[in-house]
């Protein structure tokens, strides 16, 4: 039998309840579904006291940090108190986390590793909303905006509370193979498909919103209609303005050209179709704008390294794995 590796999570009070339960169910399946434990995960604060989340649950640690031997793999989540911590949190993880074998963060707990001294040098990731505040407060620590999740060396750290769940998974499919890694998202009924290097939002949440109606209504046509014709002029027309102003207003208001929102827009829709659909890749082409596979093929390895076969191969959700 594989010894368990140690998972130990930090709590503090105002933690997001999420950060925490997210990956500790991810760890604790695998129990479940061999009947052999993988991970012993245990729970601690500074002082051994309980602690309230941000949204109020009561959480019971399971030992106090001085107490805490060290972990393989040692955790901190997320949540409103992370800009709060008592000093000897603080203290403890910049005496001890570096003995860990891996260090992860989830959400806003990236803050609490640089906050430690941790991160110094790193690729990091946070909640989209908090990148900026952590690159102008650690100035020493490269924060990545899109990823919902990334690696350096043995630091792992992810965005929003649902990419723990995301992080989680790719470490027990790195400490366990990927068999058991499906295994478990089968059973807590989620996808093993997000990479990290996916998007944290989709393409028309990365966009503005236009402010003027023509334009916001331009962008819903484009993202319904894909495989229809999204030339300047075409769409210039639809907004009842010249291709030129056409142009210069919808750059202006959106933070992009019509041509690049189309790519972006179109791109998202074939890998939806990849993910969520048996339907081939020539099907897929004409569907979203491509025309043909080679054209689609193109634009997949010029923005995302891979083609479209292999996309698939990597990343279809487990209801169609066998299909």
């Amino acid at each position: 039998m594989t010894p368990c590796r140690t998972v130990l999570i930090v709590l503090f009070e105002g933690v997001q309840s999420l950060d925490v339960t997210g990956p500790l169910e991810v760890f604790d399946t695998p129990r479940v579904v061999t009947g052999e434990p993988a991970y012993e995960v245990r729970t601690a604060t500074l002082d051994g006291g309980p602690v309230r989340t941000s949204s109020g649950l009561k959480l019971t640690p399971d030992v106090a940090l001085p107490a805490a031997e060290t972990p393989h793999t040692l955790l901190v989540p997320g949540g409103e108190g992370v800009h709060d911590l008592a000093p000897g949190l603080l203290a403890w993880l910049r005496e001890r986390g570096p003995e860990a074998e891996r260090l992860v963060s989830v959400c806003t707990g990236t803050f609490v590793l640089a906050a430690a001294g941790l991160l110094d040098g790193r690729r990091v990731t946070t909640h989209w909303a908090f990148c900026d505040t952590l690159a102008d407060r650690h100035p020493a620590v490269r924060v990545e905006p899109d990823p919902i999740y990334v690696r350096d060396g043995k630091v792992a750290t992810s965005a929003g509370v649902t990419a723990g769940i995301d992080l989680a998974l790719a470490l027990v499919e790195e400490d366990l193979g990927r068999d058991l890694a499906l295994a478990v998202a089968r059973g807590l009924v989620v996808f093993l498909r997000r990479p990290g290097n996916q998007a944290q939002f989709s393409a028309q949440l990365a966009a503005q919103s236009a402010h003027r109606r023509p334009l916001r209504d331009v962008q819903q046509w484009i993202a319904e209609h894909p495989d229809g014709d999204l030339s300047v002029d075409s769409l210039a027309a639809r907004a009842n303005l010249s291709p030129r102003h056409f142009a210069r207003a919808f750059r202006s208001e959106v933070g992009m050209t019509p041509g690049r929102y189309v790519d972006r827009i179109r791109l998202e829709a074939a890998r939806r179709l990849l993910e969520d659909t048996t339907d081939g890749v020539e099907e897929i082409s004409r569907a979203c704008g491509y025309g043909t596979p080679e054209a689609m093929r193109r634009a997949f390895i010029r923005t995302l390294g891979t083609a479209p076969a292999e996309y698939r191969r990597r990343f279809r959700p487990l209801t169609l794995l066998t299909a």
